[in-house]
């Protein structure tokens, strides 16, 4: 009996398991296993409190003589709950997460046994640098790094089986300064669009102190049952399948979207927003995707820095959490051919402290201003940036997903709807091309002769644009499913801060040459419109007329990984991240190096995967049924039949030995483009040869006769679970 027939049995025999969630009501778990303001209210001093709330809302550094007295009281709150370690919870440029666990435990100098927490311990930590992707930042004999607490982000307690831990969110960096994480650059791009967006909104609101980035992100996956993947080493090792043919039956009844959620993953998807709950990830939405076996869970806004630590928190907890149910997930951008692929759509926005969304159409004329003020710049910011941008959510695996009929294409453009781009079209066709005095009175009292009346949701959605406004937010739909959102996020409120800065100094400079305030903001709008129009696309994004049309405009479309990241060491790129203080030129090398990396490796596992599994299972597999048909053709020429009569027999023989002889032919060839792209130094050429001389030769071509052998060969011979098992047995 083969794993794939055990995996089957055993879908057919489970039974689900119902989450033992204790409260009825949400309200009555959220955020009970975090360190909120209102519990470290209970549990610090006056002192300590007034030191924590300040930092966390004014970004100030916390005294190393007051962390001492937080610690204490963290600690005791922990305890209070049952831990007994602690970690400093780190993102490094794995794309994971990183923890190493420490007991609050240790011994006195005369050997008495006590539980210690002190503030040099919550602040700063100490993790092997040089074993962490860095780009060539760390050496092995220069190993020293350090993590460092943020005060924003609250710590939480993790629950793993009865052990109890408590996480301390930190930044990683090295030795030398330079970051190692995604957090640090992340927490610099808000204090940059920050400081940016601040200025702009003083010319229309004076109470403006803050702007915050707020992001709400959509986390789509597929959910399979675990014996089924245990079967599927592909699955296993790579997160998605080589190899597959597609079911008779797949997405194209377009009756999975939004429908019953099927009970085991019912009870599946409470099991882990109530464990989601509990840590603060304030989960909103769950429902069935487009293709089947997959979904989507997405919460409510919140800061970027904590939406960010929320959702590659999430994606952990649902992973450990599908054990409980013998389930796994599949974060993978593409783990099926021929069905839809997972994306983290990014919602993005910008809001103050006075309680106002910069991108939300206002009712006022002031307010009207103040949002196409920032809608404009934020279309600006990423025509000038549409590279940089399209190379933030560049990996091995999103290229499977962006412009495969259910992603945004490589090509970056903004969709804002028709009545915005009438909006638009208005302000840069006025009269002479320009605002003079008599549109003073219409800019401060009434802007209907140039801006009508703004409402949310005025257009429809157009789901193949990567870049979409959608109401009061604009969505980046091109982020990938496995994605830690504080790159894409990084380097979008960086150009926007950009942008902004930049937008500011050139109305001051129209100001100062005696403009009205309200003039010069025009004038800036409508240059930036004119100069920023070719980036706005409101058509299909996946036709082919566009891919020419945005040819004919001179928008990039970087299809693959290894040429996208280019973007990134440009010198454009370099400027850009340099003057936001965000990257250091150094820095930006070594990411552009990690990058690069992962996707040779990754490209590597899969085709050693693909090589395995064809001479393990397929062609093994085939030639048993290969052997049938030869018995069975020479039993029938015994008969003396005539060979009309099992002409089907002789037909089925030659395809599948056709189809082992390529198969077998196309991986040694594989083996051999590897061993050459091996031998290459240069990290960035050889990326490009795992893709054009590996990849792009050797995968599709591998899986075509891989997938023809399994329409043909004896279905109880094949031992590995197919599309129909996989996708529509749980």
């Amino acid at each position: 009996m083969s794993l794939r027939t055990d995996a089957v049995n055993h879908v057919s025999h489970f039974k689900p398991n119902s989450p033992d969630i204790k409260s009825a009501k949400i309200t009555g778990v959220f955020g009970e296993s975090v360190f909120t303001i209102k519990t470290a209210r209970e549990y610090l001093s006056d002192e300590a409190y007034k030191s924590l709330v300040t930092s966390i809302k004014g970004g100030k550094k916390i005294d190393r003589t007051v962390a001492g007295q937080i610690a204490s009281g963290m600690r005791a709150w922990a305890e209070s709950r049952g831990v007994t370690h602690f970690t400093h919870w780190f993102q490094p440029l794995t794309g994971a997460t990183a923890e190493k666990h420490d007991s609050f435990f240790t011994l006195k100098g005369d050997g008495t046994a006590i539980e210690e927490f002190d503030g040099a311990t919550l602040i700063q930590q100490e993790p092997d640098a040089s074993s962490f992707p860095n780009g060539g930042l760390r050496a092995t004999f220069e190993a020293r790094g350090y993590t460092a607490w943020d005060p924003s982000s609250p710590p939480f307690i993790i629950e793993i089986g009865n052990g109890k831990t408590l996480c301390i969110p930190t930044i990683f960096i090295a030795y030398t300064g330079e970051s190692l994480d995604y957090k640090a650059p992340l927490m610099k791009a808000v204090d940059a669009v920050n400081k940016a967006a601040v200025t702009v909104c003083n010319y229309f609101d004076k109470n403006v102190n803050k702007v915050i980035p707020t992001l709400g992100w959509e986390q789509e996956y597929f959910v399979i049952d675990e014996a089924l993947v245990n079967a599927r080493p592909d699955l296993v090792q790579c997160g998605r399948t080589v190899f597959g043919f597609t079911p008779a039956k797949g997405q194209q009844l377009e009756d999975h979207y939004f429908g019953s959620i099927p009970e085991r993953v019912y009870a599946f998807m409470r099991d882990f927003e109530n464990e989601s709950y509990k840590l603060g990830i304030p989960l909103r939405t769950r429902h069935n995707e487009v293709a089947p076996a997959q979904f989507e869970c997405a919460p409510i806004f919140e800061e970027v820095n904590i939406a960010v630590d929320h959702n590659i928190l999430l994606m952990d907890v649902m992973t450990r959490v599908a054990k409980r149910h013998r389930l796994v997930v599949l974060l993978h951008e593409k783990p099926f051919a021929g069905i839809n692929g997972s994306g983290k759509h990014n919602n993005w926005s910008l809001a103050t402290d006075t309680g106002i969304n910069l991108l939300a159409p206002g009712k006022t004329p002031k307010t009207n201003l103040m949002f196409l003020t920032f809608f404009v710049n934020t279309i600006k910011a990423v025509h000038d940036y549409a590279d940089i941008l399209r190379a933030s959510i560049a990996s091995a695996s999103n290229d499977f997903r962006l412009g495969a009929n259910e992603a945004p294409p490589a090509i970056i453009s903004v969709f804002i709807g028709d009545y915005l781009t009438k909006v638009l079209n208005d302000v840069e066709t006025r009269v002479g091309n320009k605002f003079d005095e008599q549109d003073e009175a219409i800019l401060k009292l009434d802007l209907h002769r140039s801006i009508p009346e703004l409402m949310i949701d005025n257009t429809d959605r157009n789901r193949t644009s990567p870049f979409a406004f959608t109401g009061n937010k604009f969505e980046f739909r091109a982020v990938g499913s496995t994605a830690n959102c504080g790159h894409p996020m990084t380097v979008l409120n960086t150009i926007i801060a950009d942008t902004l800065t930049k937008f500011a100094a050139e109305v001051d400079a129209l100001i100062e040459k005696g403009d009205k305030k309200e003039i010069a903001i025009m004038q800036v709008i409508q240059k930036y419109i004119v100069s920023s129009k070719k980036i706005l696309f409101e058509g299909d994004g996946y036709s082919e007329a566009w891919h020419q049309e945005a040819e004919k405009r001179g928008l990039p479309n970087l299809k693959t990984t290894p040429v996208a990241l280019d973007a990134m060491v440009t010198e454009k790129a370099k400027k850009l991240f340099k003057d936001n203080g965000i990257y250091t030129h150094s820095e930006l090398e070594a990411r552009h190096e990690i990058e690069l990396e992962k996707y040779i490796k990754k490209v590597q596992i899969e085709a050693r995967v693909m090589g395995d599994l064809a001479t393990n299972h397929i062609i093994p597999a085939s030639i048993k049924y290969q052997n049938e048909l030869l018995k069975n053709v020479s039993l029938l020429r015994e008969a003396a039949l005539p060979e009309k009569l099992y002409k089907g027999q002789l037909t089925l023989l030659k395809d599948v030995s056709t189809h082992i002889q390529q198969v077998y032919d196309n991986v040694f060839e594989m083996v051999e483009a590897r061993k050459v792209a091996n031998n290459i130094v240069d990290t960035r050429e050889k990326a490009i040869a795992y893709e054009a001389k590996v990849k792009a030769q050797y995968f599709d071509k591998i899986r075509y006769h891989v997938d023809k052998l399994e329409q043909l060969v004896d279905d109880e011979l094949w031992t590995l679970p197919k599309y129909r098992e996989l996708l529509f047995l749980r």
